[in-house]
C-alpha cells in the first residue's frame, strides 16, 4: 500500500531559547530535521514525504530536502498557524488510498523498527498511536482542585501517529479543531477508535537544551555505526 509521511516542522525555538526553530538546530553538523527525514527514507524506499514548514523558514527547509537523495523527491508546503491547520495542509497533497504517518520533525530519534510497527498495526486496526508508560507519579488538576491518578492508567503519547488514509482524511475534513494537539484527538472526535501501540523511550521530542544534549549523545557517529 502507498505510504505518506507528513513531517510537521512548524514549531518555534521558544523553549529552546533560540532564534532558530529547533528543527533546524545542528547535531553533529546536521540539522535535527535531517535525521528525521533520513530515518523515514531508510525505513521504506517507497514512502512519499510531505514536509510542512513555517513560512519564515521555508527556504531553509527546502534546502535541507534538496540535499537529500531519495527515490521520491520530498514535497514541501507552508504550514498553518496551528498544528491542526499544518497537518490539514499536508493532507492536501495526499492523492491516493494509503497509510499516513504524521510525525513531529523534532522527534529525530525515532527508529525504523517503530515506524514499521506503526505501519503494520495501522493496516490491522486502522490506526497506531505509539505511547510509553509514565515513570512519574501523576496528578490531575481540575476545577475543584487536584487529585492523584494511577500512573499505570496514564500513557505518554508520541509520534508517528499512523492511520489509514480514509480515516485521517475524513477526520480532518470536519470542523476546525485548532485546539487539538495531536492527530489521535482529531480522529477520536470523528467517532473513530484509536489503537495504542508501544512506543520507545528514546523517541523524545526535542524542546529544551537538555533534550538536544541527549540527542547529541544518542546520535554520536560511533553509536550509529555500531
Amino acid at each position: 500500500m502507498k505510504k505518506y509521511a507528513i513531517i510537521v516542522a512548524g514549531g518555534s525555538g521558544l523553549r529552546m531559547g533560540s532564534a532558530l526553530p529547533k528543527q533546524f538546530l545542528l547535531i553533529h553538523e546536521r540539522p535535527v530535521l535531517w535525521y528525521t527525514l533520513n530515518t523515514f527514507l531508510k525505513s521504506f524506499k517507497d514512502v512519499q514525504i510531505i514536509l510542512v514548514l513555517p513560512a519564515d523558514f521555508y527556504d531553509t527547509g527546502r534546502t535541507i530536502c534538496d540535499e537529500i537523495v531519495s527515490q521520491h523527491p520530498i514535497l514541501t508546503v507552508v504550514g498553518g498557524e496551528t498544528r491542526f491547520l499544518s497537518v490539514q495542509k499536508g493532507l492536501t497533497l495526499v492523492k491516493e488510498q494509503s497509510v499516513i504517518f504524521v510525525h513531529d520533525a523534532v522527534r529525530c530519534l525515532v527508529s525504523p523498527s517503530l515506524i514499521h510497527h506503526c505501519f503494520e498495526e495501522a493496516i490491522r486496526f486502522g490506526s497506531a498511536i505509539p505511547c510509553i508508560e509514565s515513570k512519574d507519579s501523576v496528578r490531575i488538576l481540575d476545577g475543584s482542585g487536584q487529585r492523584a491518578v494511577e500512573r499505570t492508567d496514564v500513557k505518554l503519547v508520541q509520534t508517528p501517529q499512523t492511520f489509514l488514509s480514509e480515516i485521517l482524511l475524513k477526520a480532518y475534513q470536519s470542523a476546525d479543531k485548532s485546539s487539538f494537539t495531536d492527530d489521535a484527538m482529531v480522529v477520536e472526535a470523528s467517532n473513530q477508535p484509536i489503537h495504542l501501540v508501544t512506543g520507545e523511550i528514546e523517541n523524545i521530542k526535542i524542546t529544551t537544551p537538555l533534550d538536544l544534549a541527549i540527542a547529541e549523545k544518542l546520535l554520536e557517529p560511533s553509536r550509529r555505526a555500531s
